[in-house]
């Protein structure tokens, strides 16, 4: 199995110290290097190429917030997880419109960090379920605003639904329980989504609801 190489980014010595024993405690985890602010976590991605970057929000000189955003246009490749203090929606949502593709607060437990890591690292997205009650609950607050049953580029109100449920990182199962359909139905709305869309994973549904306003903070 291929290392995943790690990039930190915190302001906080004891905190990176504490990550890098947690992570490397984990057989297909590696750390290539420790950055204490944001133009130091920019040289240091274009100079290593990690796999994902650990990305803390409040640093001393740019906001993680904008290091995500400057890294993706640089390096879109390269994966970016928030790992936070911060819950409050707005910096949810502005990390998520810069790029970020895993959300995780300091808090939670370090089994969702690696779960965020490894989701990354295989172009999905991780948001923390807390979180992810968030952003489905905007979604469909906002589609039960609708009146015509065709929206943005063609998608009806119940591919709306399934959109932002994936989103969420909800499963097939989850969502066709939600919804009262069967597992099928959900794989063929999904499938549909990416054809009218012209997408190819969750990231990229993820990055594009947020975009066209299907959630918004």
């Amino acid at each position: 199995m291929p290392e995943i190489r790690l990039l930190l980014v915190d302001d906080h010595e004891i905190v990176r110290t504490g990550l890098s024993m947690l992570l490397e405690s984990e057989t297909d985890m590696k750390i290539i290097g420790q950055a204490s602010n944001g133009v130091q976590a920019l040289e240091m991605a274009s100079e290593l190429h990690p796999d994902v970057v650990i990305m803390d929000i409040t640093l001393p000189d740019i906001s993680g917030i904008e290091v995500t955003r400057r890294l993706k246009a640089q390096h879109p490749e390269i994966a970016v997880v928030a790992l936070t203090i911060h819950e409050d929606q707005q910096y949810f949502f502005e990390m998520l419109q810069a790029g970020a593709d895993g959300y995780v607060p300091k808090r939670a437990a370090s089994d969702d960090l690696i779960k965020a890591i490894h989701a990354a690292s295989n172009g999905e997205v991780y948001i923390y379920p807390s979180l992810a009650k968030v952003l489905v609950a905007d979604f469909l607050n906002q589609s039960s605003d609708a009146k015509n049953e065709v929206s943005v580029n063609g998608i009806t109100l119940r591919e709306q639904e399934v959109l932002g449920m994936l989103a969420a990182g909800q499963s097939n199962e989850d969502i066709a329980v939600s919804l009262s359909i069967s597992k099928h139905t959900v794989a063929r709305h999904r499938e549909n989504l990416m054809r009218k869309l012209g997408l190819h994973s969750r990231s990229e549904l993820v990055k594009y609801a947020i975009r066209k306003g299907l959630i918004e903070p």
